[in-house]
């Protein structure tokens, strides 16, 4: 990942990071994550949590020294704010560093870190006053191989199994006055770092439930039952994947216009304004080529000969998917087609990572019929 240059992604080419946008850098997460959890994690630790505060807080020769090293994956970094006795409140922490000469001496533990028993450095936060004193609070970059320093890992985990979850214990470790992260103060540095994981964890998020549903439709084709039929063939298995493609799409719909500014591949599919004011949320007006769309339109049949062929309301009560017509059902079914093979988050070009990508494809074709839901359906 180090030679795709994902770490970091989104820092400056100067320190020796990719230089991409945001958008880029988040597909990247969100691609990380459609394979492992755990592998995103591990991505996320070492870009948002250990190489921006060290751009953002630290000097220029922090950024010099550090950066190159940690964009290529040569070191390796972790972040130490979590304390065993304070996660949600870490204004809470009782790790402090104390000036001693032109050095400091900090004290204190740090748990749940991931990368922790692994990482050639360590992102420390604390509190450089007293403990009930919260503006005290600053960053420090320690090597994990001084003196005082150790790590445990965390065994026994039931998920995040590629990811390092360690303890860290700081016994009078002493770091040099260049050590501190001087731009850094209080609790706003570490969660600013915070916010700059969450954005790609919230990507990585839709990574992993484009995973899910994949797995969710080649399990329902595999299985076979009734009669030796796949239970995708069930309506209420169709119903449940169709739903789960229209809930959680995958990310970019409304991001189109910044997806084409960034070099993104995608083609548009239209959907007319009217039908977009008429089901906000599933009928994108412009969708990414690839991207779930949704195509509405109502077919007239012998036995319902009254359905209007002109009318793209679908408030049926059932939904199909990847089923024909059947004569004798009412309401509204669906049919999904799914077909790509996914993203290629990025490739290499000009020593610039250009993200390409293509999406799985989803297309509802969803036909209303007449029924006793809904008795003023308009003549054809």
């Amino acid at each position: 990942m180090g030679e795709l240059g994902f770490y970091g992604a989104n820092l400056p080419e100067e320190y020796g990071c990719a230089g991409l946008n945001n958008v880029a850098y988040g597909i990247i997460m969100q691609e990380l994550e459609r394979g492992d959890s755990g592998l995103r994690s591990f991505a996320s630790v070492q870009g948002a949590l250990v190489m921006y505060p060290i751009f953002a807080f630290g000097s220029e020769e922090q950024r010099r020294e550090w950066l190159p090293k940690l964009a290529t994956g040569e070191t390796i970094g972790c972040f130490g704010l979590t304390e065993p006795d304070f996660g949600s409140n870490p204004g809470g922490m009782l790790t402090r560093a104390v000036r001693d000469g032109d050095e400091w001496v900090l004290n204190g533990s740090k748990m749940w870190i991931t990368n922790g028993s692994m990482a050639d450095v360590a992102i420390i936060w604390a509190k450089t006053g007293e403990l009930d004193d919260v503006p005290s609070i600053r960053g420090f970059i320690v090597e994990t191989d001084r003196d005082g320093f150790s790590a445990k890992d965390q065994e026994g985990k039931l998920s995040l199994l590629a990811s390092d979850t360690s303890e860290l214990v700081l016994q009078d470790v002493r770091v040099p006055d260049t050590a501190l992260l001087s731009a850094s103060g209080g609790l706003k540095s570490p969660l600013s770092c915070l916010t700059q994981a969450r954005y790609g964890i919230a990507w990585g998020a839709i990574g992993a439930a484009m995973a899910c549903f994949r797995e969710a439709v080649d399990y329902a084709g595999n299985r076979i039952q009734f009669a030796g039929k796949p239970i995708a063939a069930t309506q209420i298995q169709q119903i449940r994947l169709a739903e789960m493609l229209t809930e959680h799409p995958p990310a970019g719909v409304d991001g189109q216009a910044k997806q084409r500014g960034h070099g993104l591949r995608v083609r548009a599919r239209s959907a007319t304004p009217a039908r977009s004011e008429r089901h906000p949320g599933r009928i994108p007006v412009d969708a990414p080529h690839g991207q779930p769309g949704v195509r509405v339109h109502v077919r007239g049949h012998a036995r319902h000969p009254r359905a209007d062929s002109r009318d793209d309301d679908h408030r049926g009560s059932g939904l199909r998917v990847g089923g024909g017509v059947s004569p004798g059902s009412h309401g509204a079914r669906a049919s999904c087609g799914l077909s790509g093979q996914g993203i290629q988050a990025a490739r290499m070009n000009q020593s610039m990572l250009v993200p390409t990508t293509q999406w799985i494809t989803a297309t509802y074709q969803i036909e209303r019929r007449r029924s006793p839901i809904h008795p003023k359906m308009s003549p054809a």
